[in-house]
C-alpha cells in the first residue's frame, strides 16, 4: 500500500482562529457559542469539556457572554444579541465577512441578490437574515424556479465548489439574457485549492479518504469532487471508522480532509493506515493557488 496526502490539510485559518478565541475565552469567563463554531464533532467535544455551551438561539444563553461563529450571522441576530444585553465575540471569519460586504454592495447599487449555496447552512441563514427579498439556488432546478429581474447580484457560500457556481452563474445568464448579471467570487481560497488538490490526489489514487465532520458542507463537496475521478471514496470522521476491507495491499491511498479537521485526527488516520502491509508516504509537488 502507498499512501499520498493532498496539499493543504488542516484546518483553514478561519477555523484555527475561532477556535483559539472560544479557548481562550472559557479559560476567563464562561462562554457560550451560538450554533455549532465548526461542524465537527471532534471539536466540539473538545470545547464542551472546556464547560462551553453551544445554544441555538440568543434567548437561550444563559451566560454574560456569546461567540458568533465561524459561519458568521445577520446583523439581525447580533443586534438582537446585544439587544439582551450580551456580550458578543465575533469569531466570524473573514473570508465570510467579505462576502457579506460584497452582497450588501449589490443590493444597495440596485441588483436582486442570488446566493449559490445550501439555504439552510449557517453561512448562508447569515447572508439572507437581514433581507427580505432574495432568491437561494443549487442546481438547476433552483434556477429554473427564479422569477425575471432586471438586475441579478450573485455570490457564493464560501465552501462551495467553483465549477459548480460557475455553471450556475451561466445557466442564469442564459435564462435571462437581457437581464444584467454581476457575480462576485466570493469561494474561499482554502476551499479552491482544497479542491483542486483533491482532484490531483483522487486521480492519482485506487481509493481516498476524505476525513471531516458529518454535517460539513466543505467536507462533503470534498467527498463529491474525489468521487468523480475515483471510484472508491470513503468519508470519514476519525480513524475508528476506517474498515480494513476497503484496501488492497497494492493500493494507492489518497487522504484529504476538510477545513475543520484537526490536525491530530489526520495524523490519527495517517497512522492507522501506516500499519497496513508495505506502507510509504509520498507528498505530490504543492498546487499553486
Amino acid at each position: 500500500m502507498k499512501i499520498i496526502k493532498a496539499e493543504h490539510l488542516g484546518m483553514c485559518f478561519g477555523v484555527r482562529d475561532a477556535i483559539a478565541l472560544a479557548r481562550h475565552t472559557a479559560r476567563r469567563e464562561p462562554l457560550t457559542i451560538l450554533g455549532d463554531l465548526v461542524h465537527n464533532e471532534t471539536v466540539l467535544a473538545d470545547l464542551k469539556r472546556l464547560d462551553i455551551r453551544f445554544a441555538r438561539h440568543s434567548t437561550e444563553v444563559a451566560t454574560p457572554t456569546v461567540m458568533i461563529t465561524a459561519h458568521g450571522a445577520s446583523e439581525r441576530a447580533i443586534d438582537q444579541a446585544r439587544d439582551q444585553g450580551l456580550k458578543v465575540l465575533e469569531a466570524t471569519c473573514p473570508l465570510v465577512h467579505f462576502a457579506h460586504r460584497v452582497l450588501a454592495q449589490l443590493v444597495q447599487e440596485g441588483f436582486h441578490p442570488v446566493i449559490i449555496g445550501q439555504r439552510e447552512h449557517v453561512e448562508v441563514r447569515g447572508l439572507t437574515g437581514d433581507r427580505t427579498d432574495y432568491d437561494v439556488v443549487l442546481n438547476a432546478a433552483d434556477v429554473a424556479r427564479l422569477q425575471p429581474r432586471t438586475r441579478f447580484g450573485i455570490v457564493a457560500q464560501t465552501t462551495q465548489p467553483v465549477d459548480k457556481v460557475t455553471r450556475l452563474v451561466s445557466l442564469i445568464r442564459r435564462r435571462f439574457p437581457d437581464a444584467e448579471v454581476r457575480y462576485r467570487d466570493t469561494v474561499c481560497q482554502p476551499t479552491k485549492q482544497r479542491q483542486q488538490a483533491a482532484i490531483e490526489l483522487a486521480q492519482a489514487a485506487d481509493v481516498v479518504i476524505v476525513i471531516g465532520g458529518a454535517h460539513s458542507n466543505n467536507t462533503h463537496e470534498l467527498v463529491n469532487t474525489c468521487s468523480r475521478h475515483c471510484l472508491r471514496v470513503h468519508h470519514v470522521q476519525t480513524a475508528a471508522d476506517l474498515l480494513p476491507e476497503w484496501f488492497n495491499e497494492n493500493d494507492t491511498v489518497g487522504i484529504t480532509a476538510g477545513t475543520s479537521t484537526p490536525d491530530e485526527v489526520i495524523q490519527q488516520t495517517e497512522a492507522w493506515l501506516q500499519t497496513r502491509p508495505k506502507a510509504a508516504v509520498r507528498h505530490p509537488e504543492p498546487v499553486m493557488a
